[in-house]
């Protein structure tokens, strides 16, 4: 039977689109197929919906726009009274369970409290959710309240759903104000001790009420007259209206500002810009007013001074356009992907997510799903924190990676570079990304996560680094003055950090070469004990599983020794990360049927694997097919525990592994995560210079739950 959660207000304002968004997350973990139902929407909802569009892109939802909506509410009004409640409920009941049908569970939005002419409209969701079979989680807003009051709504909301017969499994208080959440928190705690369900309370967040310099221009119909998508992207905290001179002018900028000046003032519009490009401060952009544009030359400088900082143009004057920006807030769309991981960074940090989970009935789904496995190594890595050095800190890529990791609590960040230049390239990005400097305090134990800047040039470390590194290749005649040179590159640095247990690991290779990021780790960090060599696997994240494909990043042409070590640790790591480990030595024969040196390795290594570790279910030689396919594996090894049902595929090659996870992930649509190496003291991985922001996230986390294996965090693990 479908599960369904119903997410409720008892009024406007409450943000509750974070919560949508949470809600979302947390059943995508447990189930495959997650649908979404809005009873009720205003007209137009059919071709927008922000929140669903962004869903549908972040979870890769197959469900079309028009199976998410009941009816419009002024066809729900237009029912209600022609025929009465009941039918209208009736109706959007009928809707729901046609949805219902093609889904495992379903996320209901209620309605909004917004000009709806839908009477009792509190009463309306209750008997929704009641009738759908749907839990209901209420949800109360905070903004500009004292926090006894936002937890006395809270109380009141409780009953109000309780009295209508709903099962209420939480109680979630909303954009709670920064100054209210302290004592919400300590009243929603002596609340929850007296209501049958738990209370939440989620603080109102800067980084999401800041509208997008791409939302002011569609707010105000503007023009672009310079800038990028990037810029476009940023976060616009604050407005400063230019009308003094430069001098009186300048020190009103603040950090992620907006200024608003008269198209005629290149003055101000060149005096911001030279600001933003000095780093003091990055300002958002620039909002020229009266359709003053300024000339070629003056656009010139702007485009040197700032590139891809965005240059608006209005027709209005400062006042209407003020006027126009008053109480525009940040929206939750597929056009603002970072916004959302804010959200989920708030709500996860806010919200017992294993307590709510655990309240609500849906079963975990039998399959793993490329997305169910990216929760499983998000949610494993928060479970019990590490601390990753990037030593590719100025980075754009890492730098928006570095967000969402510290937002959702995944990992503690150290970041390697200048630190004017990362703060600078944060600001332009508009990054809600805390940066501390390489002094600055440790934080507590179990705070939020932390990102801290090292520039390994100026840093005191890099000396005692240089000596050590100097004993470690003293055998290549490395003296302490090479070294001091070699620890200025922030690989090296890196390195020496993990090796002396100031991280628990490192990533790099967004813009470094394979060898440029693994040759120090070879060099000082070395094998583990029991490990041969150095190796790799993919996690292949196919429709409805996840194989394990090793090594195709690594050894060319392993010897049946070597082959047998790439078996067991890539074993070993697909135990770790939740795969049970069914080994297939693969070949282009199946069992006695071939012969020849190829054939003869494979075989060989099967024995040894076999010899090392008995407990380990494996076979081999034995083709892909045969490995990975029931009707196969039928014909040709019928009494084989693996084939049919393998989940580490070893190949015999570099060229074999490579060449077909890259046809696997091309033909089939398969998510290939990677490449992560094993045999290592200490973990360290590689990235693709191409990665994406979502690679270096998910690379981030599989490196931090490698960590999680060898011991204790590492010194400021915890920072």
């Amino acid at each position: 039977m479908t599960r369904s959660v119903y997410v409720a207000g008892i009024g406007r304002g409450d943000g509750r689109q974070v919560v949508e968004l949470g809600m979302m997350e947390l059943l995508s973990r447990q189930v495959d197929r997650v649908g979404i139902f809005r009873p009720l929407a205003h007209a137009g909802a059919d071709v927008r919906d922000p929140v669903f569009d962004l869903l549908r892109a972040r979870y890769r939802l197959s469900q079309p726009r028009a199976a998410v909506l009941g009816m419009t509410y002024e066809k729900a009004s237009a029912l209600q009274a022609e025929e009465g409640t009941d039918a209208l409920v009736a109706r959007l009941v009928e809707r729901f369970h046609e949805v219902a049908a093609d889904y495992e569970a379903v996320l209901i939005f209620g309605t909004d409290f917004a000009d709806t002419n839908i009477p009792a409209e509190l009463a309306l969701n209750a008997r929704l959710a009641n009738e759908c079979g749907a839990a209901v989680l209420p949800v109360v807003g905070g903004a500009e309240q004292s926090g006894d009051s936002v937890v006395a709504e809270v109380r009141n909301a409780h009953d109000a759903y309780a009295s209508l017969g709903c099962d209420v499994v939480a109680m979630i208080a909303n954009r709670v104000g920064p100054d209210a959440a302290p004592r919400a928190r300590a009243a929603a705690e002596d609340v929850g001790a007296h209501l049958p369900v738990p209370v939440y309370v989620i603080p109102e967040d800067a980084g999401l009420a800041a509208p997008t310099v791409a939302q002011i221009r569609d707010a105000l119909g503007a023009g672009l007259l310079a800038g990028d998508a990037g810029g476009l992207a940023r976060d616009v905290r604050d407005f400063v209206f230019g009308g003094a001179m430069l001098p009186a002018f300048l020190p009103a900028l603040s950090e992620g500002c907006m200024v608003i000046t008269p198209g005629d003032r290149a003055d101000l519009v060149v005096g911001a810009l030279a600001a933003h490009s000095a780093g003091s401060p990055a300002i958002a952009g620039v909002l020229l007013t009266l359709d003053e544009r300024p000339g070629p030359d003056i656009l010139a400088l702007a485009e040197r001074l700032a590139p891809g900082t965005p240059l608006l143009t209005v027709a209005e004057g400062s006042f209407p356009t003020a006027a126009a920006l008053v109480g525009l807030r940040g929206e939750l769309n597929a056009a603002t992907p970072r916004k959302a991981d804010i959200a989920l960074g708030l709500f996860e940090s806010h919200v017992d997510s294993a307590q709510l989970t655990g309240r609500l009935a849906v079963a975990a789904s039998g399959r793993v799903t490329p997305m169910m496995f990216e929760h499983m190594l998000i949610e494993r890595a928060q479970g019990d924190r590490r601390h990753v050095v990037l030593p590719e800190g100025t980075e754009e890529r890492v730098l928006l990676a570095a967000e969402v990791l510290v937002r959702r609590g995944v990992c503690d960040l150290t970041l390697l570079g200048e630190e004017q230049t990362i703060r600078k390239r944060a600001a332009e990005l508009g990054l809600s990304l805390p940066l501390l400097g390489a002094d600055a305090p440790a934080g507590q134990p179990g705070g939020p996560a932390t990102a801290r800047i090292t520039d390994p040039r100026v840093s005191p470390l890099r000396e005692s680094f240089a000596e050590l590194y100097a004993q470690y290749r003293s055998h290549r005649g490395v003296s302490v003055e090479l070294a001091y040179d070699v620890m200025g590159n922030v690989n090296y640095f890196g390195t020496l950090m993990v090796q002396q247990g100031l991280a628990d690991a490192m990533v790099s290779g967004a813009a470094h070469s394979t060898a440029a990021t693994v040759r120090p780790a070879f060099e000082v960090i070395k094998t583990a004990p029991g490990a041969a060599i150095v190796s790799s696997v993919f996690f292949m994240c196919l429709a409805d599983r996840v194989l394990v494909y090793g090594d195709c990043a690594v050894n060319p042409d392993p010897n049946a020794e070597q082959l047998a070590d790439i078996a067991i640790q890539s074993a070993s790591t697909a135990a770790q990360f939740g795969v049970e480990p069914r080994v297939a030595m693969l070949s282009y024969s199946t069992g006695t049927s071939g012969s020849g040196s190829g054939v003869d390795k494979v075989r060989r290594a099967t024995e040894l694997v076999r010899a090392r570790r008995p407990d380990l279910q494996v076979e081999g030689p034995i083709q892909y097919d045969a490995a990975v396919d029931a009707t196969v594996a039928a014909a040709k090894m019928p009494d084989s525990r693996v084939a049919g049902q393998a989940t580490v595929l070893v190949f015999p090659d570099l060229n074999t592994g490579n060449n077909t996870y890259k046809a696997v992930q091309r033909t089939a649509g398969a998510i290939a995560v990677g490449p992560v190496l094993q045999g290592l003291n200490k973990p360290v991985n590689d990235l693709s210079r191409g990665a994406l922001v979502q690679d270096i996230i998910n690379t981030v986390a599989i490196t931090a739950v490698q960590a999680q294996g060898t011991g204790a965090p590492a010194q400021g693990g915890r920072p």
